[in-house]
């Protein structure tokens, strides 16, 4: 079915003088690409020009380290896990993304880690809450974030395993936001006749996502006050855990992150910092030589606690912040188009734009955070690539370091 675009969509295509969409001026379309266009937020092309994000000043932040966290382990389980039993606390899982790295084309939660039996990416993480749900004796919401290359794989994953033994009626899923890609000259691309070259948000546009699938509504009907967001390719995530939730509710503080002592100072894992006085997260490439190899007097890094992507939101905040411009991270890809006279193009080196929100960008938007320290060896096995650092083989060890038969 075709139709013609608003008139909004025509003066923006015209105003901008969009070279690969001047045939919507004149012509009916797609209805995909009509809503595409009707849909995509026009402002990010004023931001090409702008590429480069300004970020504060950065400062040394330390964390709530492993010997607190154990000398209050009891008291801070009791609260947490009464949060838990009261519904208060949701979990996010970010499983947008694919496997490509692994040689796996399909969603990477449903990668078999396995190695004499199956055990998948979603069943370990489905595995790791139950621990907290069996203790507590009620399920914890989960929502699940899924892609428009995933969503209908996904759904049908979980349902033909039977949601791993989880309670299905407390299991949703929505789809990650996508947005168009641009070339450098301010170009929006065409992938296809009835559609634009289009690309995940970012992580950090879980929570725009969640209320633009109408969650939100699901959240307040179950009472839920907090939200516990993590990543999928971390096999070992501890997700609503009682002692990271009774922390952070005790603490007073609208948000908290847990955090991994660094493997070295140049290791590429965000880390918690203050930025401008506020809770943050400096990235490992924004980190200068001095920065990341400076000490403190007893011989540790000053910006030494790495994010896990496991954090804890107040669910009040986040609505609070919702409607606030979170900073746009814009990096250069190779986007197959279509040109001018409708003609496939593969570039071989970066062509366009593509914008991403982060995650890490929300901590500091919340205005304060309670860092925690877990152990390594115990809550972080990401699994990025093939072989080496962060690899399937490295998770595979850590499993069954922590007792997991593979």
């Amino acid at each position: 079915m075709n139709r013609l675009v608003n008139e909004f969509v025509k003066e923006k295509v015209a105003s901008t003088n969009q070279k690969y969409l001047q045939n919507v001026l004149t012509q009916e379309v797609p209805e995909r690409l009509a809503n595409q266009l009707e849909q995509m937020n026009w402002s990010y092309l004023d931001m090409i020009h702008h590429k480069e994000n300004q970020r504060g000043t950065f400062s040394p932040l330390g964390a709530m380290e492993l010997a607190e966290v154990e000398a209050n382990h009891d008291r801070f389980y009791a609260v947490g896990l009464e949060a838990i039993r009261q519904c208060k606390v949701g979990a996010i899982l970010l499983a947008g993304g694919q496997g490509t790295r692994l040689g796996f084309d399909k969603a990477k939660g449903m990668y078999n880690v396995g190695i004499t039996r199956e055990l998948y990416i979603f069943e370990q993480l489905i595995a790791n809450l139950k621990k907290v749900t069996d203790a507590a004796g009620v399920p914890v919401p989960l929502y699940i974030m899924t892609s428009d290359k995933n969503d209908a794989d996904t759904r049908a994953f979980f349902e033909a395993h039977d949601y791993f033994g989880y309670d299905c009626d407390f299991v949703k899923f929505f789809v990650q936001e996508m947005v168009p890609a641009v070339d450098f000259e301010g170009n929006v691309l065409v992938e296809s006749e009835d559609s634009l070259a289009m690309s995940p948000n970012g992580n950090g546009g879980w929570f725009s996502s969640l209320m633009r699938a109408g969650l939100d509504a699901d959240l307040k009907e179950k009472g839920v006050e907090w939200l516990n967001v993590f990543a999928v390719d971390n096999v070992l995530q501890q997700i609503a855990d009682p002692v990271f939730v009774g922390a952070v509710i005790e603490s007073g503080r609208v948000s908290g992150s847990k955090c991994v002592q660094k493997a070295d100072p140049h290791e590429k894992v965000g880390a918690i910092c203050l930025e401008d006085g506020k809770p943050s997260i400096v990235e490992y490439y924004e980190l200068t030589d001095e920065m990341a190899e400076a000490k403190n007097p007893n011989g540790s890094l000053q910006y030494g606690f790495g994010v896990i992507l496991n954090y804890l939101f107040r669910l009040d905040k986040l609505f609070a912040i919702s409607n606030r411009q979170m900073p746009l991270h814009i990096v250069e890809k190779k986007v197959p188009y279509l040109d001018e006279k409708g003609n496939s193009v593969k570039p071989e080196t970066p062509n366009a734009y593509k914008f991403e929100t982060l995650i890490l960008d929300m901590v500091y938007l919340m205005d304060d955070c309670l860092p925690i320290e877990v152990e390594r060896s115990k809550e972080f096995a990401p699994i990025k690539n093939a072989t080496g650092v962060d690899s399937v083989e490295s998770a595979r060890a850590l499993l069954q370091q922590n007792g997991i038969i593979l």
